[in-house]
């Protein structure tokens, strides 16, 4: 008989934090930089630590361009060319510090990594990316990335429990992707927010004081498709549940900088956002979906929202205002500050805007 876990999992919309007495006088107050030490590449990191996900839709070399004006990350799709990337270098030499390059685990991706690497060796970060974290042939990928790359410092996932997390980490990753969305056929489905405190107590805690490390870190993924993020306190949410990164999608689609095509209909603007391992994605760069695998993915029309420089603020604004909240001065603290209040309903639906 199969096992069944019975327990509530919760979702961003099942919780509020506890307002907390606070110090702070104003939101400008609040240090939303954080520093870390990682283990394996023995690197250190400083900014803001929100990235925008590795998907061509999102991350673009015009994301990246404003998002390291914000001290915010981007790890870059690999879509891109080694020329396109050689002239992105050289005319932003300023944002290659809050750049990951994505690989997949194929032989022609390590290549192409390589190249990518070799040729712009500012570049110091490494985002690898599958569906399913838990195959041996990505241990043994991240594992030989690790040992061409020793110095650099390598995001690795997706995965949802403390076994694999550790596993990754002992492997050569730094840190850790977290979360496993609903695919539309996909037979694994994890409510990622839940997994968020569960990874955070297994991964920071038991796991690597056991390693002799604290600062191993990993990093909740956070789409629209997965049931992430939607509005700045859900984000803010992640953090506080204990996410050292957090990695947004949906919240960044549909912006001047984002990637996919532009619609016009019946005088409104829209833009294509889909997975990387949607039928739209698959039909783009393998030429469809393979007879043995399944879309894991959907493709959807997210309505155009200009710059994402004003979806920005509103992020930073949202969580700089959680922080008042709670009495955190800085976005460290903001997680030990953290006590989720279980509801029913967050959103007035009688004034909501349903145009």
């Amino acid at each position: 008989m199969p096992h069944i876990d019975n327990d509530v999992k919760l979702d961003f919309k099942d919780v509020l934090l506890r307002p907390k007495r606070s110090t702070l006088k104003s939101r400008s107050e609040v240090d939303l930089t954080r520093s870390f030490s990682f283990r394996n590449s023995k690197q250190m990191y400083t900014g803001i630590p929100i990235i925008a996900a590795n998907m061509d839709t999102v991350g673009t070399f015009e994301m990246a361009q404003v998002l390291c004006k914000f001290s915010l990350f981007t790890a870059v799709h690999k879509h891109y060319s080694l020329e396109q990337w050689k002239e992105f270098a050289s005319q932003n030499p300023d944002c290659l510090e809050h750049l990951a390059a994505s690989s997949g685990t194929g032989s022609a991706d390590f290549e192409q990594l390589e190249q990518i690497l070799d040729a712009i060796p500012q570049v110091n970060y490494i985002c690898l990316d599958v569906a399913n974290g838990y195959s041996e042939h990505f241990v043994e990928f991240v594992k030989d990335v690790r040992k061409r790359f020793p110095e650099h410092t390598i995001m690795a996932g997706n995965v949802v429990t403390g076994e694999m997390v550790e596993e990754l980490i002992l492997s050569g990753a730094d840190i850790i992707k977290v979360g496993i969305g609903p695919g539309l056929e996909a037979l694994v489905e994890v409510n990622q927010d839940s997994w968020v405190p569960v990874s955070f107590e297994v991964g920071h805690w038991d796991l690597l004081e056991g390693l002799g490390h604290p600062c191993s870190l990993f990093i909740v993924l956070l789409t629209l498709q997965d049931g992430g993020c939607n509005c700045p306190g859900d984000v803010a949410k992640a953090f506080g549940a204990g996410a050292d990164f957090v990695m947004l999608g949906g919240m960044l689609a549909g912006h001047s900088e984002s990637g996919g095509e532009l619609i016009k209909r019946d005088g409104k603007k829209y833009k294509l956002f889909y997975g990387m391992s949607s039928e739209m994605a698959m039909k783009k760069y393998a030429g469809g979906v393979a007879e043995y695998r399944a879309s894991e993915g959907k493709t959807v029309e997210v309505p155009f929202k200009g710059d994402v420089e004003h979806t920005i603020r509103d992020i930073l604004g949202g969580i700089r205002s959680t922080c008042t909240y709670v009495g955190a001065a800085k976005l460290k603290e903001l997680s030990r500050r953290t006590t989720f209040i279980r509801v029913t309903q967050q959103v007035n639906p009688i004034f909501s805007d349903k145009s």
